[in-house]
C-alpha cells in the first residue's frame, strides 16, 4: 500500500513538473490564466461585442506553449500576437502582398493542377468499390498548393509530404479548451500538452531548412506571372521591436516610430505552421461537410450540378461563381464553421459592465457554431437550405463576413482580426466542390447506407466529422 502512494506521489510531482517546464515560455500573463471563461452563443450578443465594443475585444488569449527549437521563448503568429504594431505589420504583410487578389490569381495554374489530380484520383478508385474518404483525398489534393504558395513551386514531393505529415500531426495534438485554463485542467492534460510541444519541435526540424533554403536563393518579388512564395515575404520582413499590447486602435502608424527587427527562427515556424494549416484545414473542412450534406440531400445535389453545367456551357466570365453554388457553401460554413470557436481576452472596464462580464475581465469565446444556428437570426436553423442566400431568400446579402449591422453568422470570425484567408478559403471550396459534383455523383457508401451519414462533430484545431466521410463517386456521362 505504501509503495502505491509512493508511486502516486511521484507520478503526480512528475506531472507538475513537467506542466511548469512546458508551460513557463508560454505564459505571457499569469492573471490571464485564471480569468473565468464566458461562452458566447447568441448572434446579436456577438454583434454588440465586436462592433459596439470593437476595440476591446481585439486582443486574443496566450493559449498554446512557444513553438520551435527547444530553449527558445515563446513566441506568437499573426493569430495569437496581441493587437498592436506588430500585429499590423504581420497582417498587412499577408493581406496586401501575398493573399491580395491580384496576386492570389496568379495560383490558377496550381489550384488547376490540383483539381484535375483530385478528380483522376478519384476516378482511379472507380475499379473497386468507387468509395472514398472525402477528407483524405481532398487534402492530398490541396495541400501541395497551399506548399508551394508557402515555400515557392520548386519544393519537392518528399518536403510535401514531410510538411503534410508534420502538420497533421501537429493539430491531431490540439484540444481547443486543453491549454491555457486552470493549472489543474492543464495538469489533467500534461500528456497532451507534451505531445503538442514535441510536435512543435518537428515542425520546426522540417520547416527551418526548408526556409533556409528560400533564404540562400535570389527570391524576387511576384514578376513574369509568377507568384510571390509566403517565406519569400517572411525573409524580407521587419516588424517593430516591442509590442504595445495597450496600444487600441489609436496606434495606427506607431510602427513606423519604432525601430524594427527581422523575424525569428521561432517566429517564421509559427507563421509558416499558421499559413499551412488554416490555408488547408479550413477547406477540406468545408468541402467535407458540404459534400456530406450534398450525399444526405441528393435533389439539392443534383441542383447544384445542373447550374455548374449550365454556367460552363455557358462560358461563364472567369472568377465568377455561379449563384447557387455560392449559396451552398455559404450554407455549409453557417452550420459547420471551419473553427469550433475564436477567443478574446477582454478587460475593458465599460465592456465588463455593458455586456455583463465577470469583473476583472474575461476569456470570452464566441461559439461560432452556434451563432450560425440562432434560432432567433435563422428560420428552421439546423436545416440545411442553400435557397435562404438566393435572391429573395431570407439570407440574400449575407456572406461569411459580418457587416457593422448585424452578425448573423461568422464562419472565419468578425471585427478587426477576422481571418485574412476567408476569400481564398472560400474560393478553393467553391472550385474542389464544383469539380466534384460535376463530375461525380455522390452517394452513401455501402456501409453507412443504412445507419446514414453521421453528422456529429469534433472540436479540435478545426471542426471536423467526428466519423470521417466515406461516400461513393460514381463518374457521371459527360453529355447529361
Amino acid at each position: 500500500m505504501m509503495l502505491l502512494l509512493t508511486l502516486l506521489v511521484l507520478t503526480l510531482l512528475f506531472c507538475i513538473a513537467v506542466f511548469r517546464r512546458t508551460t513557463r515560455r508560454g505564459r505571457r500573463d499569469p492573471a490571464a490564466l485564471r480569468q473565468p471563461t464566458v461562452q458566447i452563443h447568441d448572434a446579436d450578443v456577438a454583434r454588440r461585442a465586436l462592433v459596439d465594443y470593437a476595440d476591446a475585444f481585439l486582443h486574443r488569449p496566450a493559449i498554446l506553449p512557444f513553438t520551435g527549437k527547444p530553449g527558445h521563448r515563446r513566441s506568437d503568429n499573426l493569430t495569437t500576437v496581441p493587437y498592436g504594431p506588430q500585429w499590423r505589420v504581420l497582417r498587412r504583410n499577408l493581406t496586401g502582398g501575398i493573399l491580395h487578389p491580384s496576386r492570389a490569381s496568379l495560383l490558377a495554374p496550381l489550384q488547376q493542377k490540383a483539381v484535375e489530380a483530385l478528380v483522376a484520383d478519384i476516378a482511379a478508385r472507380g475499379g473497386g468499390d468507387g468509395e472514398v474518404f472525402v477528407r483524405d483525398v481532398v487534402r492530398d489534393a490541396l495541400f501541395p498548393v497551399a506548399a508551394r504558395f508557402c515555400f515557392g513551386e520548386d519544393v519537392g514531393e518528399r518536403d510535401v509530404r514531410d510538411l503534410q505529415r508534420v502538420l497533421q500531426e501537429f493539430e491531431l495534438d490540439v484540444v481547443v479548451e486543453g491549454f491555457g485554463g486552470s493549472m489543474l485542467a492543464n495538469l489533467l492534460h500534461w500528456w497532451r500538452l507534451r505531445r503538442f510541444v514535441a510536435a512543435s519541435r518537428r515542425q520546426a526540424d522540417v520547416f527551418l531548412p526548408l526556409i533556409a533554403a528560400r533564404r540562400r536563393t535570389q527570391h524576387r518579388d511576384a514578376d513574369g506571372g509568377v507568384f510571390r512564395p509566403y517565406v519569400d515575404s517572411l525573409l524580407d520582413l521587419c516588424v517593430p521591436v516591442g509590442n504595445d499590447a495597450d496600444d487600441g486602435a489609436a496606434g495606427e502608424g506607431k510602427e513606423e516610430r519604432l525601430s524594427h527587427r527581422a523575424l525569428t527562427d521561432d517566429e517564421m515556424v509559427g507563421l509558416v505552421s499558421e499559413f499551412l494549416g488554416g490555408g488547408t484545414e479550413s477547406v477540406v473542412s468545408c468541402v467535407e461537410w458540404t459534400i456530406a450534406r450534398l450525399v444526405i440531400q441528393p435533389e439539392i445535389q443534383n441542383k447544384l450540378r445542373r447550374e455548374i453545367v449550365a454556367a460552363d456551357r455557358q462560358g461563364g466570365a472567369r472568377g465568377t461563381t455561379p449563384a447557387y453554388l455560392r449559396a451552398v457553401i455559404l450554407e455549409s460554413l453557417r452550420l459547420h464553421p471551419p473553427v469550433p470557436l475564436t477567443m478574446r481576452d477582454v478587460r475593458s472596464p465599460q465592456a465588463v459592465e455593458h455586456l455583463s462580464l465577470p469583473d476583472g475581465g474575461a476569456r470570452v469565446h464566441f461559439i461560432l457554431g452556434h451563432i450560425g444556428r440562432d434560432g432567433k437570426a435563422w428560420k428552421d436553423p439546423d436545416e440545411f437550405r442553400p435557397e435562404r442566400f438566393m435572391a429573395g431568400g431570407e439570407a440574400e446579402g449575407v456572406g461569411p463576413l459580418p457587416g457593422p449591422k448585424e452578425v448573423r453568422m461568422m464562419p472565419f470570425g468578425a471585427g478587426r482580426r477576422y481571418c485574412p484567408g476567408m476569400g481564398l478559403g472560400v474560393a478553393h471550396a467553391c472550385l474542389i466542390v464544383a469539380a466534384l459534383v460535376r463530375e461525380f455523383e455522390w452517394a452513401a457508401a455501402a456501409a453507412a447506407a443504412t445507419g446514414g451519414v453521421d453528422l456529429t462533430e469534433v472540436n479540435g484545431f478545426f471542426k471536423m466529422m467526428r466519423t470521417p466521410l466515406r461516400a461513393r463517386a460514381t463518374p457521371r456521362r459527360t453529355s447529361t
